[in-house]
């Protein structure tokens, strides 16, 4: 796929730290930032807020279907309303969380999703982070890293996200849920989270957020290679 735009695909499960990073390496290359696991957290959040049953494809498609969704650049990001709201706290609760696996695993949804993600282009360059972005939303990506963590650490990580929105789980129960969804986005039929041939992996176990923002900067700076070794 040849991209009219400069793309960095930042891909990785649960709590790896791809949002924190993304942002970061968008702000330092002058690039937008797209958060795209929030598009299906958004659309989880809206059927699931319209009574829908989120188990059901037809229901969640048709729900979809009925969605005025709306993009728009603000603060170096770009950010979505949905029937006129822009979805923020709410769509980052654990019963959120526990639902969009099930929305993500959706042919459909993802088909559309992908489309969304794609026309972004038009906004500029971009860092993108998700599950697929480097293997099915833009294989051709200028460049892919793949960023990792201990399972101890990433939830560790979600566990410090819940709190100020008042959610309670104990570490012990966040780990086992980031485990289940682990196995449901590595398991999907449609589009699974998978390390791309060509992605640069970062393990961001014991490192800062700074920290992982300049290996990913340096590495920018040098030629890709598929040699590349993983940080440890």
């Amino acid at each position: 796929m040849n991209n009219p735009t400069k793309v960095i695909a930042i891909d990785g499960p649960s709590a790896s730290g791809k949002s924190t990073v993304a942002r970061k390496v968008a702000a330092g290359l002058g690039y937008r930032y797209v958060d795209s696991g929030a598009l299906y957290r958004g659309i989880a959040w809206k059927a699931a807020d319209s009574g829908c049953d989120v188990a059901r494809n037809e229901d969640v498609v048709a729900a979809m279907g009925r969605m005025k969704v709306e993009f728009f650049e603000e603060a170096g990001a770009i950010r979505y309303r949905i029937d006129g709201v822009e979805p923020r706290a709410e769509i980052r609760t654990e019963r959120v969380s526990g639902l969009v696996s099930l929305v993500a695993a959706m042919p459909e949804v993802r088909a559309q999703v992908t489309r969304w993600l794609r026309d972004m282009a038009q906004f500029g360059d971009l860092v993108m982070e998700g599950r697929d972005i480097g293997t099915v939303v833009f294989p051709g990506a200028d460049a892919k890293f793949y960023l990792d963590a201990s399972p101890e650490e990433r939830a560790r990580r979600r566990h410090a996200e819940l709190k100020p929105a008042g959610e309670t789980a104990d570490v012990n129960r966040v780990m086992d849920s980031l485990k289940n969804r682990d196995q449901r986005d590595s398991g999907r039929a449609t589009a699974p989270l998978k390390l791309a041939a060509d992605a640069q992996v970062v393990d961001t176990t014991g490192l800062n957020i700074d920290q992982v923002v300049e290996v990913i900067l340096k590495r920018l700076d040098k030629p890709l290679s598929k040699s590349s070794p993983p940080l440890s």
